[in-house]
């Protein structure tokens, strides 16, 4: 994956076989990749993303979804993400195509403290970051326009 090639479901960002971190800062960010090629994965495996460049991405998604990628998860995950870009998250893509690689890449967002990690498959696409201890989860509700989406224990 790269950003001239962005694997998408219905028009929405939907990387397959790889894992959408959240950080609250660069630096994080830039310790999280330094810690994942400590552990075995090529620059070519990680996929940085900027604040503004989460957001434009979002904004441009959104405007051409099909009306089919709101039956899933995947419309509102983009709306989560561009909420925490707009907050000065950043963000890595990390290709985790085998238990093995997810384990890892498990241990280095615990470790850094990501505030989300989702690992995107087929079918489903799985929380791996609970968020911050102490933060509760909502139910969910069509008035936040996120459904089930709960981000770091916020809506």
């Amino acid at each position: 994956m790269d950003k001239q090639n962005i694997p998408e479901s219905f028009g929405v960002f939907k990387p397959v076989g790889h894992v959408v971190i959240t950080f609250r800062t660069a630096n994080d960010l830039e310790r999280a990749e330094a810690a994942l090629q400590e552990q075995g994965f090529a620059a070519s495996d990680i996929v940085r993303y900027t604040p503004a460049e989460m957001i434009d991405q979002v904004d441009a998604q959104v405007e051409r979804a099909s009306p089919l990628a709101a039956i899933g998860q995947d419309l509102n995950l983009i709306k989560a993400h561009r909420e925490l870009a707009q907050e000065g998250c950043s963000f890595l893509v990390v290709h985790a195509p085998e238990q093995a690689h997810v384990d890892k890449v498990i241990e280095v967002a615990h470790t850094l403290k990501a505030v989300a990690a989702q690992r995107y498959g087929r079918f489903i696409t799985e929380e791996l970051v609970t968020g911050d201890p102490g933060e509760n989860q909502t139910n969910e509700s069509p008035d936040t326009g996120l459904d089930d989406v709960v981000v770091a224990g916020r809506r």
